[in-house]
């Protein structure tokens, strides 16, 4: 019997990749390409569409290539994406009407402030489980009806379409215009509990239902391809964190992954009600499989992990290589009294400060590079246990291990100091492309290529593990000192700041 495949795309921030995995969950072949980033102004973060469009195309004809494989060796394509960014394209020509705006992009804080004083926080919050913020797509989409010239009559005659980059995805592989449930969640415009649109919401910041796509589940047929892929079923799309969440086979209530990548996303399952929080955290959609009831998460996103360690390689240049930071950081013994608030577009959660800029405190002449080297990878380790925090207050569930997945996970250092800032296990899966893996995975069960979530459970293995070490007391008194640290990092920006 022939052996078949699941392909996933991954596009991401930074790049898009195609990823092959055989029915064992393991990777067959990989290809990527970066894309360009554009900043047209401070606080402003855009993608080319078509570039991306471009080089999904690449990634994914290189993928089959180097695996010597057919695109009728491939029983299913499944998708994962870099959620939140926000494109506009015209129904008929398919030609986006300006760059995509990214999820890191803060030029929609005005909208935000004033939706804010007009409807207050819980209006939104109560719907769709999120907080007012510049990070969602519905303030994005807001920005480009009011500043493309004639959009918002186009958008209320249905002649231009809005998407993320999984709506974005699909329209070019099928034709259709969809999302599903995970990237609808991240809008601000869907409604938790109906998982459509949300028509108060829609009012409230001034979107016509015309442009919107068809809110699908994670894991179903949605189209079949033309072009390169031509025949291959569309079988899935999730948000990235979602789809890492799906690959580490956190199925079950209480169990939590956190993927460190540019930013990092830490998602845990709450089974199938949603948590609203009360603690800064987001109330998401985990996926739905098919006709299945959803499940849903809560998650913390931390927008400056991995980015700050290439802020310290390429602007501050005391680093060749990232990878470089965990040698150089050992070169001292701990931090020497020195931590890096990365807030450079603002805090995420728990926090949710816009206003905040990165600040470095506790500076004096005893201060080497290598000092400042720990204090940006322990940035990522106190970020996260303020999300941890924020989780178990909310969910009522206290951490047993947390899994991890992501580029920064390479860091033996990050992940022991990890460890012992949470005092719980962290553990890496065997395999470590778990976005890719949690879209390939849900592809298959969309298809019949795996049964059930048992059989994926049964693909998942430990590759690495570290156990909590540190003194308590030390890790208290770091802790303690990394929270006045993020109280000089707030409210910076004035009313005048452009």
């Amino acid at each position: 019997m022939r052996e078949r495949y699941v392909a996933a795309i991954d596009q991401g921030t930074a790049s898009s990749r195609c990823l092959v995995f055989d029915r064992s969950g393991r990777v067959v072949s990989i290809a990527q390409k970066e894309h360009r980033h554009l900043y047209p102004r401070p606080g402003w973060v855009e993608h080319d569409p078509e570039e991306i469009w471009s080089n999904v195309e690449h990634v994914v004809g290189r993928a089959l290539a180097e695996a010597r494989l057919e695109p009728t060796d491939l029983v299913a394509l499944g998708i994962a994406n870099q959620r939140e960014t926000t494109i506009v394209w015209d129904r008929q020509t398919g030609r986006p009407v300006h760059n995509a705006i990214n999820w890191q992009d803060t030029r929609t804080d005005h909208i935000v402030r004033a939706l804010a004083a007009e409807f207050g926080q819980e209006h939104f919050r109560e719907r769709s489980g999120l907080p007012l913020t510049t990070y969602f797509s519905g303030p994005k989409l807001r920005w480009l009806l009011d500043n493309v010239p004639g959009l918002a009559h186009r958008a209320g005659a249905g002649e231009v379409l809005f998407g993320t980059m999984d709506s974005w995805l699909i329209w070019r592989l099928t034709g259709r215009h969809l999302t599903d449930v995970t990237n609808a969640s991240r809008t601000l415009l869907m409604s938790l509990h109906t998982l459509d649109w949300d028509d108060l919401l829609l009012d409230a910041v001034g979107i016509p239902r015309a442009m919107l796509p068809e809110i699908r589940s994670s894991a179903e047929i949605y189209g079949r391809t033309h072009g390169l892929l031509a025949g291959v079923p569309v079988a899935a799309a999730l948000g990235d964190q979602q789809a890492a969440l799906f690959g580490q086979t956190c199925f079950a209530a209480g169990e939590a992954k956190c993927t460190y990548g540019t930013g990092s996303f830490l998602l845990l399952n709450t089974g199938d009600r949603p948590v609203l929080s009360r603690s800064g955290l987001l109330t998401t959609l985990c996926c739905r499989v098919g006709a299945e009831p959803p499940t849903y998460a809560l998650e913390g996103s931390i927008a400056v992990t991995g980015a700050l360690v290439q802020w310290f390689r390429d602007n501050l240049e005391l680093i060749g290589s990232a990878a470089e930071i965990e040698t150089l950081a050992r070169t001292v013994e701990d931090n020497g009294g020195c931590y890096f608030v990365p807030a450079f577009s603002g805090l995420f959660a728990p926090h949710w400060r816009s206003d905040a800029r990165g600040v470095i405190a506790g500076l004096t002449g005893y201060i080497t590079k290598g000092h400042l080297a720990r204090a940006v990878l322990e940035a990522t380790a106190w970020q996260t246990r303020e999300v941890v925090e924020a989780m178990s207050s909310d969910a009522g569930m206290s951490l047993r291990a947390l899994r991890v997945d992501g580029g920064m996970t390479a860091n033996n250092l990050l992940m022991q100091f990890l460890a012992d800032v949470l005092d719980v296990p962290v553990v890496r899966p065997n395999v470590a492309e778990t976005v890719s893996l949690g879209a390939a995975y849900a592809a298959g069960l969309a298809v019949g290529f795996w049964s059930d979530t048992d059989a994926l459970r049964a693909n998942w293995h430990v590759a690495a593990q570290w156990l909590p070490n540190m003194d308590h007391e030390r890790v208290e008194r770091g802790y303690r000192k990394w929270r006045k640290a993020v109280t000089r990092a707030t409210d910076w920006l004035d009313e005048d700041d452009e």
